[in-house]
This record gives structure tokens, C-alpha cells and sequence, in this order.
């Protein structure tokens, strides 16, 4: 099998690096993108381009579990950080330059952690030595992109940077379509039949970067040119499919679940799951158990000690204590677990600390736990 990997002649690659808080999402991410390429059985390696601060135990699971190449490079200065408008999670997104350095290969398609891969993409490997798709009708999408490794391209692009190239972003978009500045003039990639390479550049239909944003306007595709191939989700970084919130709220977040459950699955989160649920069911008992005492502590109370300070206090530690119910089950439950589990813990944990506020100032349980809802509907 490993002499297979070696005499294969194209690439599927990303990159891995540390330093931001979203370091495990993307980790789980790139896993599960490389192992639902390998369940399409794409006749490529898969390579992950990772800076060698990534852990050790990340590495060897690449390697072991996921057959997946590990290339370990050092993180490429950016010499953009003092731009203004720099947004510093971009600050090691250069690294993805080092894809040019990939000579065994004759094509890599370089690609971010956030596609969906519908079909096999193999045709890709027919493009010539730089293709990319235009999401922006101006500026082309660095999520997906085929390249010709080059030590002369490589070399030439750390000479750009060094001398400070323009670069609007301060990240590889920006540098690359700098870089490649005349794309939007190029040809559409329209893969030959007698499965020959291209030379030249290209630009790669929509269907090969397809904004999940069209998609959420209608709840279906309508790409007409190409094959829909490849789902891709550049907005806000809160609507990455990866997210237990994603689901029913971003329809696109079970589809990417359904692949994880198929693929590396929820072992490293079901343990944090099951605890906080032992806690939360835990606490329901404790306070089901203590309520006597806690009516007798706030509520037996002599007419001496009505002052309205006193009740005005109550009040406020009442509604801040039904809002933290309901908003710290959000901070606890692991980012990445499927949303039918992600959903029912934060069900669960509302309605554990619910039980506390209830049994605490003797408030109706249902106006509290219509509250609740209301609130998920508005998190919706």
C-alpha cells in the first residue's frame, strides 16, 4: 500500500498549523475532508502540509489511522501583520505557498479544511499549472486551487514576499491573486477527453467551489456550469459546518456530521458528553432534594426584613441567575459533537440550572422553560 502511495503522480493537500483557538476544530476538520476523499477512492495521495509545532499525537494519527502523507515545514514569516485592516487567525495561512515545493507531484489540489466533497474531483489533475474557482465575480477563491509544484515558482513567490508584494488581506488569498493577477482573463477548465494535462491557467467552474450561501437561499443547488462537486463555506466563522449549533439552524452542518460519523467518528467527545450529563442530571437531584431548605433560606422572611432594596436584589439575582441557565450549557458542551447530541446536553443543562433558579426563588417552572425555548428559537 505504501508503494502505491509513492508511485502515485498527483495530490490532494492542506495545511495544519498552531497558534489560533480553533486549532482542535480544525484538526478534526482536515480528517475528516481527507478521510471522506479516501472513501471516494480519488487516485491521488493525500498530504497535509503541517507546521511542526502540530502535536505529535495529531501527526501519528494522520499517518496511522487516516493513511495520510505528513510533510513538516517551518511557518513562513508574514510580512503583512502590520497592515491595518490584518486579521491576525490569518497570520500562517502563507504556509500554504509551500504546495509549490510539492515536486514529486506533477498536480496538487491544495485545499482549505472546510469543503464538502460531493463526487470525485480527479479531472482537476488535468489543469494546467495554476487554476482557481471565482466565488467574487473579481477575485478568485483560495479554498480549492490546482497548481504544478515548481522550485522556480516556490523561490520565486518567498522573493515576492520578502520584497512585500501588494497583498489587500495580508493571507494567501490575497498574495496569490495578487500573484496571479490576470486569471479572470484565462480560459474555463473544461477537462480534455483522452485524459491528457493542460498547460497554462485556467479558471475552474463554479461547481468546484460552490458557496454554501447559494445554496441556504433555496435550499438546493442551481449551479448550471460544471459538475457540483465541492461545497465550500467562506462566510462568518460561526457558520462552519463543523459546529453542534450548525444543525437544524445551517441545514449543510448534518451533511458534514454525517460524514464525520462515517469517517473518524465522536470517541474523543462522547466522553465530555456523557460527564456533563452525569453533572446535569447530578444537580437536578441535589436541588429536587434541598428545595425545602432553599424556600426556607429566601422565603421565610419577616416583615422587618421587606425592604424593597432587599426585594429589588432578589429580582436581579432571579433574572441574571435564568439567563446564565441558559447561556453557560453553550460554553461547556465540545464544539465539534454531532448537533442531535450537542442540542440535547444544552436541553438537559438548561434545564438543570433552570431547576436550580426554580427551586432557589420559587419561580413557575413553565414560564421558565418557555423562556428557554423562546431563547433557542431567537439562538436560531
Amino acid at each position: 500500500m505504501g508503494e502505491e502511495r509513492r508511485m502515485r503522480r498527483n495530490a490532494y493537500a492542506t495545511m495544519m498549523y498552531m497558534g489560533t483557538p480553533r486549532d482542535y476544530e480544525f484538526y478534526v476538520a482536515t480528517r475528516v475532508m481527507l478521510r471522506s476523499l479516501s472513501k471516494l477512492d480519488v487516485d491521488a495521495d493525500l498530504v497535509v502540509i503541517a507546521s511542526k509545532d502540530v502535536p505529535l499525537r495529531w501527526v501519528q494519527a494522520f499517518k496511522e489511522e487516516d493513511g495520510v502523507k505528513v510533510v513538516s515545514v517551518d511557518n513562513l514569516k508574514n510580512p503583512y501583520e502590520k497592515q491595518m485592516n490584518f486579521d491576525n487567525r490569518f497570520k500562517l495561512t502563507l504556509n500554504k505557498l509551500y504546495a509549490w515545493s510539492l515536486v514529486e507531484y506533477d498536480r496538487v489540489v491544495m485545499l482549505d479544511s472546510d469543503n464538502i466533497f460531493l463526487q470525485k474531483t480527479d479531472e482537476l489533475f488535468q489543469c494546467g499549472q495554476f487554476c482557481a474557482v471565482f466565488i467574487n465575480p473579481c477575485i478568485f477563491h483560495t479554498g480549492l486551487f490546482v497548481l504544478q509544484p515548481s522550485m522556480v515558482v516556490f523561490k520565486n513567490m518567498l522573493h515576492e514576499l520578502e520584497r512585500g508584494r501588494k497583498n489587500p488581506d495580508g493571507a494567501d488569498q490575497g498574495f496569490l491573486t495578487s500573484y496571479f493577477s490576470d486569471l479572470l482573463d484565462r480560459p474555463l477548465f473544461h477537462p480534455p477527453l483522452n485524459s491528457s494535462k493542460l498547460d497554462g491557467t485556467y479558471r475552474l467552474p463554479l461547481g468546484y467551489q460552490m458557496d454554501a450561501s447559494y445554496y441556504y437561499l433555496q435550499l438546493k443547488w442551481r449551479i448550471p456550469c460544471g459538475p457540483n462537486s465541492v461545497i465550500t463555506f467562506p462566510s462568518a466563522p460561526w457558520m462552519k459546518p463543523w459546529y453542534w449549533w450548525s444543525w437544524p439552524v445551517l441545514p449543510l452542518g448534518l451533511s458534514w456530521h454525517e460524514r464525520r460519523r462515517n469517517t473518524i467518528g465522536y470517541g474523543s467527545e462522547v466522553p465530555v458528553v456523557l460527564i456533563q450529563a452525569v453533572m446535569y442530571l447530578a444537580i437536578m437531584a441535589m436541588t429536587r432534594l434541598a428545595r425545602p431548605n432553599l424556600s426556607k433560606l429566601c422565603y421565610n422572611r419577616h416583615p422587618e426584613k421587606s425592604l424593597m432594596f432587599l426585594r429589588t436584589m432578589l429580582k436581579m439575582a432571579a433574572v441574571w441567575s435564568i439567563l446564565a441557565a441558559y447561556v453557560v450549557p453553550l460554553f461547556l458542551i465540545p464544539l465539534t459533537v454531532h448537533p442531535i447530541l450537542g442540542w440535547s446536553l444544552y436541553l438537559l443543562g438548561s434545564a438543570s440550572l433552570s431547576s436550580i433558579v426554580i427551586n432557589a426563588f420559587l419561580l413557575p417552572p413553565l414560564a421558565i422553560l418557555l423562556l428557554g425555548l423562546e431563547s433557542s428559537e431567537r439562538l436560531q
